[in-house]
């Protein structure tokens, strides 16, 4: 913030941006249910149309473009874990498609953008990511389980809590975005960016209890419609090509998070 060469600008990228640059990073999309849902109509038009805005602008300066795709485009997958090969499986019209469907087609965007414009793009799939700086009302697992937990309200699972996620934390993701975005330009994507350790929902709520000294007690609700029952990324193609691998373990990423929450409320 304090860097004379930083500006921040507020802008909506379903509008077209004018600015002048040489690497932009596309992370732009709620990527919570609570928050996409809420307005499923504006976070599509943020997909497709802030992509094809923000391809235009790389268009027009030459400049390289990362995409901030998703582990939401394997679905509710078939083939686990999920390797970049796999097609996925995805519901085009349930209440998850509006994020599903729209960073599925902006990759789509993406790389018909490199075929037929030769643009120098980037494609990462996101698995869950978690840390410090989250908002307390961000609506995933990891924030939702800590601010319960120190609240000493019950932890809230969906189903019977044996579906599994693979959580990386922020950190090791960063590290990843700046190693593909520096790498060769034949390396374009997408590759999986995730941390291959899958857990139970219920055994990071039991985790997270532990961790907090948390009296809470855990309770369950249905599950969601089209909530994936399985979510481990097959992260060959990161090691090979980007020589990455996360290495902060989900306790110690945890017990960073804790303490942030902690301070914050």
């Amino acid at each position: 913030m304090d860097n004379p060469r930083f500006e921040l600008v507020r802008h909506d990228v379903t509008f077209p941006l004018y600015v002048e640059v040489d690497e932009i990073y596309n992370l732009a999309c709620p990527a919570s249910p609570i928050h996409y849902q809420h307005d499923p109509v504006q976070t599509t038009k943020t997909s497709v149309h802030g992509a094809i805005n923000m391809l235009g602008l790389a268009k027009r300066l030459n400049a390289k473009i990362f995409q901030a795709s998703t582990s939401e485009v394997y679905g509710d997958p078939e083939v686990h874990p999920q390797p970049e090969v796999y097609w996925g499986k995805v519901n085009p019209i349930g209440i998850r498609s509006c994020y599903d469907e729209g960073k599925r087609c902006a990759e789509t965007l993406f790389f018909d953008y490199y075929r037929q414009h030769k643009l120098k793009i980037k494609v990462a799939r996101i698995f869950n990511t978690y840390g410090p700086k989250m908002h307390p009302n961000d609506g995933r697992v990891v924030s939702n389980f800590i601010i319960q937990a120190l609240s000493g309200n019950d932890i809230t699972i969906y189903g019977d809590g044996n579906q599994t996620r693979s959580f990386c934390f922020v950190d090791d993701l960063i590290e990843g975005f700046l190693l593909m975005m520096n790498s060769k330009d034949d390396i374009i994507g997408p590759i999986n960016l995730g941390n291959p350790d899958e857990y139970k929902i219920i055994e990071l709520a039991q985790l997270i209890i532990e961790l907090t000294g948390s009296k809470s007690k855990i309770v369950s609700k249905s599950l969601p419609e089209d909530d994936p029952l399985m979510r481990q990324p097959d992260i060959s193609v990161a090691k090979d090509v980007l020589s990455w691998t996360p290495r902060v373990k989900i306790e110690k990423g945890l017990k960073r998070t804790i303490e942030y929450f902690e301070n914050r409320i």
